[in-house]
């Protein structure tokens, strides 16, 4: 049985990590070399990098840092924002990422999935999907420019087509639960898992050990993401793995 992923994430902005609910009121909650060495440290499965507002600035992410945070890991290690090439991808895999988080250039440029799938294996490329419920489609649009453009796609079909182009993981965000904290959002979550393939990162909502119980029992997530209770020690990565053991999840 594949072991399930707790995975916290660094939301940057100009070199800080910051944290806000439903991807505004945003707030400073640290350094990030600091934080991803004590999240090593500490147990944590793998790391995510999201430089959140390198789209939205029309800029790419900020190497520099990316290789001051990669030097202090020994996890698996994936950077986000501001990526619109395959010479983007390459720059950031050399700044010691394992993998890739594509966003806002893969809706506008499908075709980067592809090149990046071909050219690094689709082990590298993780497809980040903003997710938002909307009253007239009925079901969840595809958000992008971090959470501040609304797209055309429903979340299941963008899911599937990432997929098809070559996509080896998504990265799912309720940006409805965005730091709510009143738990993941099972429904998206099980509707995406249901739907492709390749592993999903539940992201969006953690406010207890618990909820990452829910989130694997109830949608068959294959990895769960956290950010504030994390960074503001309301509980630690140690903490949720051994709830998880005593409910019978299998975790390293």
């Amino acid at each position: 049985m594949l072991t399930k992923r707790i995975i916290p994430c660094l939301d940057v902005k100009d070199g800080r990590v910051v944290k806000g609910i439903q991807f505004v009121n945003i707030i400073d909650a640290g350094d990030p070399v600091e934080l991803a060495q004590a999240y090593d440290e500490q147990g944590a499965d793998e790391l995510i990098f999201l430089d959140i507002s390198a789209s939205n600035e029309r800029r790419n992410v900020i190497i520099g840092l990316v290789e001051q945070v990669a030097a202090t890991l020994a996890i698996p290690f994936t950077v986000g924002g501001g990526i619109n090439s395959l010479e983007d991808i390459k720059s950031v895999l050399r700044a010691g990422a394992d993998k890739v988080s594509l966003n806002t250039a893969a809706v506008k440029n499908p075709d980067l999935i592809t090149l990046g799938s071909e050219y690094f294996g689709s082990q590298c490329i993780v497809v980040a999907i903003d997710a938002r419920y909307d009253e007239n489609l009925g079901s969840w649009r595809v958000y992008t420019n971090g959470g501040q453009r609304s797209t055309d796609w429903e979340v299941i079909d963008w899911a599937k087509e990432a997929v098809k182009r070559g996509a080896g993981e998504l990265l799912l965000t309720s940006m409805d639960r965005d730091g709510e904290k009143s738990g993941f959002h099972i429904e998206l979550t099980k509707a995406v898992r249901d739907a492709v393939t390749v592993p999903v990162i539940a992201s969006g909502g953690a406010g207890s050990a618990e909820h990452f119980h829910e989130v694997f029992a109830e949608s068959d997530a294959d990895a769960a993401l956290a950010a504030s209770i994390f960074h503001y020690k309301e509980t630690s990565i140690s903490a949720v793995k051994d709830h998880l053991r005593q409910q019978g999840v299998n975790v390293r």
